[in-house]
């Protein structure tokens, strides 16, 4: 029987610790960003990218299942910040860096993606110890920071005709926006009324449209969005 139980403890664990070699293997993959792989024609930088989802997916099933099982630990929550800081923190900050050099950026500019990470175990470290994030969000979440980066590197990538500055500016304001003060609402449905959801509605709504319009790259203007969106219809 505590054999039965220790297993049904470390279950959800276990997804997390997925969470955490998809991240891994996202920041192997960035190290050569625009070689050819075996993975249906995949660029590094694009796999990158397909990990870095599936260390989302696994992100969200960790929480879920522990629930179902009943299986919540104080273990829990930490491996799963120290996750997510490696999958939504270092891997983005490391495809950036490895995309920023042959793009021309000087090489001291291209350390300053290092921010990313330093921020968002910042950020992840004070969600933690903040017993009022539990229906909205104090702060820019680091999962979303990840998306931001995702659609930006995705053109970058391709159209090195972003003045580098205007990347460092990007890379300071993201960091920044992970520990400001701003409220940001919480991208779970709490109600499915109009009234109460219009937010994560229009969010919906607005992701449809820029990936229909942008595809990938669309994913930064969505972050923009959410940032605008709470900004001027905050929840009381």
């Amino acid at each position: 029987m505590k054999l039965l139980q220790a297993i049904k403890n470390n279950i959800p664990n276990s997804i997390t610790c997925l969470n955490l070699l998809c991240g891994a293997l996202a920041t192997v993959m960035a190290f050569d960003p625009f070689s050819t792989t075996a993975v249906m024609g995949l660029k590094g930088y694009q796999l990158a990218f397909v990990f870095i989802a599936l260390g989302a997916a696994a992100d969200f099933c960790d929480g879920l299942v522990a629930r179902l099982l009943n299986a919540v630990s104080p273990l829990g929550k930490e491996l799963d910040s120290l996750s997510d800081c490696v999958t939504f923190g270092l891997a983005p900050a490391m495809i950036l860096f490895n995309v920023m050099d042959p793009a021309g950026c000087p090489q001291w500019m291209c350390y300053a993606a290092m921010l990313i990470p330093v921020f968002g175990a910042l950020r992840l470290a004070r969600f933690n110890v903040d017993t009022n994030q539990a229906t909205t969000f104090t702060g820019l979440p680091i999962p979303a920071n990840a998306i931001f980066w995702i659609g930006f590197i995705n053109y970058y990538a391709e159209h090195h005709t972003i003045s580098p500055w205007i990347v460092l500016a990007l890379i300071v304001a993201l960091s920044m926006l992970m520990v400001c003060n701003l409220r940001m609402f919480s991208l779970k449905m709490h109600s499915f009324t109009l009234k109460e959801a219009f937010r994560q509605y229009a969010l919906v709504i607005a992701t449809v449209a820029f990936l229909i319009v942008g595809g990938v790259s669309g994913l930064a203007c969505v972050i923009i969005f959410y940032v605008t969106a709470s900004a001027l219809f905050p929840e009381k």
